[in-house]
């Protein structure tokens, strides 16, 4: 990360994720980053005109609900899960675009064609 090849990186709910810049350099039509509210800071420092998308939950209660049916962490990881949720909702105004996935159907029609108008063919 010292020598600059992360365009960004973050840690979340206590793992750590980031993007190399050599991907963002790689032939492609368009390039679609899933990153938390900080990695989009920092991609909004380093890539200004870059199209910033705020996927987001029906509510906070449906968020909870969701993350403890999934029964895929422990109650220490919902927590910081959870946790840093609170934090990056307060964020959604930051971003160019919302889109609620209340229904995953519908939420994933919005994002395609959301990116085919910035992505046209």
């Amino acid at each position: 990360m010292a020598a600059g090849e992360f365009v960004e990186h973050a840690v979340y709910a206590g793992n750590s994720y980031g993007t190399l810049r050599t991907e963002l350099e790689r032939p492609a039509r368009g390039i679609v980053l899933e990153i938390d509210v900080q990695g989009a800071r920092q991609v909004r420092e380093t890539l200004p005109d870059a199209a910033r998308i705020f996927i987001e939950p029906p509510s906070f209660e449906a968020l909870v609900e969701r993350l403890t049916e999934r029964g895929s962490d422990s109650p220490e990881q919902i927590e910081r899960r959870l946790a840093a949720a609170r934090e990056e909702l307060e964020a959604r105004h930051e971003f160019d675009h919302r889109i609620c996935n209340d229904d995953l159907e519908r939420a994933a029609g919005e994002l395609a064609q959301l990116a085919a108008t910035m992505c046209p063919p």
